[in-house]
């Protein structure tokens, strides 16, 4: 299998940090995610490439094992153990390994053979999956109830469950839903973070929900009522005389669902945002004043 330079398929150098590396994978899957180019088989395989890119290079661990042994760096683990026994029983250890590119399947292979696999008797090493990497958008209202949603991973189709209360930036592992396995190995895991957007009326901080509502003075200075929407539907509020600008009220239980915790919820404040009337009659603007001078 030819050596696959991941650093090249991100467009990032090899001394790249962590966030550049993030941020080089967001903008190219951006542009060839499956769902922005329907149909398109070379977008679909660079995006194959790219999610295989990130998953190792955003691993400081793997990072490391790839930068010392290259596309065979999933391998390094049993290579070196393999290693180890050769030298406590004596074994010649054949030529030194320098790392990286091909050179270290062919001192793998050197040692143990083509396709013998560790521990002889031609018995083959199972080897375990890769682990995937994906990002799924939501807007706060899908992450609100459990629902189901169907992502693209490296060409397959798959089908999640997304548990209500999910938080912007939380990652569930989905097992066996990675790479497949070698020689009758496991498969990978898949590990899906999630994108919460922000939305135009609710501010979310953890569990609890935050909302601005317009109130017109005359009921601010007398007091009545006023409808507002919650995500779960329409509550009316009474509104106390003289309220003032920027008055908190909290709504118990109207807020986020808690992860996992079904019938537990934040709570909702709204933050009241008093109106000053415009266009006022000549009659109005009269008792105004005479309010003033009262």
């Amino acid at each position: 299998m030819p050596f696959v330079d991941y650093y090249q398929i991100l467009g990032i150098d090899k001394t790249a940090d962590e966030k550049a590396i993030k941020n080089a994978y967001r903008k190219l899957a951006r542009k060839y995610h499956p769902d922005l180019n329907p149909n398109d088989k070379a977008a679909e395989k660079k995006f194959q490439e790219l999610n295989e890119a990130n998953e190792v290079l955003s691993d400081p661990e793997k990072r490391k094992k790839y930068d010392q042994y290259g596309k065979d760096w999933q391998y390094s683990e049993e290579f070196e153990k393999a290693q180890q026994a050769r030298r406590s029983s004596g074994q010649s250890q054949g030529q030194p390994f320098s790392g990286g590119g091909d050179s270290f399947s062919d001192f793998f292979e050197s040692m143990f053979g083509s396709g013998s696999g560790f521990g002889g008797g031609g018995r083959q090493a199972r080897y375990r999956g890769q682990d995937y990497q994906a990002e799924l958008k939501l807007t706060l209202r899908e992450a609100y109830e459990t629902h189901k949603q169907t992502l693209t991973v490296n060409g397959r189709n798959i089908r999640i469950t997304v548990p209500a209360g999910i938080e912007n930036g939380q990652t569930i592992k989905i097992p066996g839903h990675g790479g497949k396995g070698a020689n009758g190995g496991p498969s990978g895991d898949l590990f899906i973070t999630f994108n919460i957007e922000a939305d135009e009326k609710f501010r979310r901080s953890g569990n609890d929900l935050h909302l601005k509502a317009d109130l017109d003075l005359y009921t601010a200075v007398l007091g009545g009522e006023l409808v507002i929407e919650t995500l779960s539907g329409k509550v009316k509020l009474n509104i106390k005389p003289e309220t003032q600008n920027g008055s908190v009220v909290r709504l118990k239980g109207k807020g986020f669902p808690v992860y996992k915790n079904e019938g537990s919820f934040g709570d909702l404040y709204v933050t009241f945002d008093i109106k000053i009337p415009t266009n006022l009659t000549e009659r109005q603007k009269e008792l105004f004043t005479e309010l003033s001078k009262s």
